[in-house]
């Protein structure tokens, strides 16, 4: 017999949710499809006009990115004081921006890699799909319980 607290439902998030999350934090994982094998890259990006703007430079990152499959882009974020967890999940077409007045006015403007190097290439997610959730981050000692050993016994 367990005495775990109840659980608290997952709350679904509207997208003006999730845009709002995605701003509060500069730091996803993008993900594209290499040779019929999906690759996951970090990138920080700024949100701009409800898309997400990130520079890269020459490489698998752009060349997936510049094609015709969709892309990924997920972002996670904690409230330590609400002890709520959260993850955000755009899913769409990447596009390949020139430096422009109008994009170096907006995201452009405050976009710095971390990595060094020659990050000539802006690159705009527009969503076709923004998901999101948000749940209470459950305390470990909840399933220290629940973990079987490989014999099928519980460790004492």
């Amino acid at each position: 017999m367990h005495n775990d607290a109840p659980q608290t439902p997952t709350e679904v998030l509207d997208a003006p949710a999730c845009w709002d999350l995605l701003r509060t934090v500069s730091v996803g994982h993008l993900a594209v499809l290499v040779d019929g094998y999906p690759e996951v890259f970090p990138v920080n990006y700024k949100v701009d006009h409800e898309s997400v703007v990130f520079r890269t430079g020459e490489g698998t990152k752009l060349r997936a990115a510049a094609g015709p499959l969709a892309v990924a882009l997920e972002a996670d974020g904690l409230d330590d004081a609400s002890r709520k967890a959260w993850s955000v999940l755009i899913e769409g077409k990447a596009t390949i921006r020139q430096p422009s007045e109008e994009l170096l006015a907006g995201a452009g403007l405050t976009l710095f890699p971390w990595q060094s190097g020659d990050k000539d290439y802006f690159v705009r997610v527009v969503p076709t799909s923004v998901t999101g959730r948000r749940f209470t981050v459950t305390s470990p000692l909840t399933w220290w319980n629940h973990v079987e050993h490989p014999t099928g016994t519980r460790p004492n």
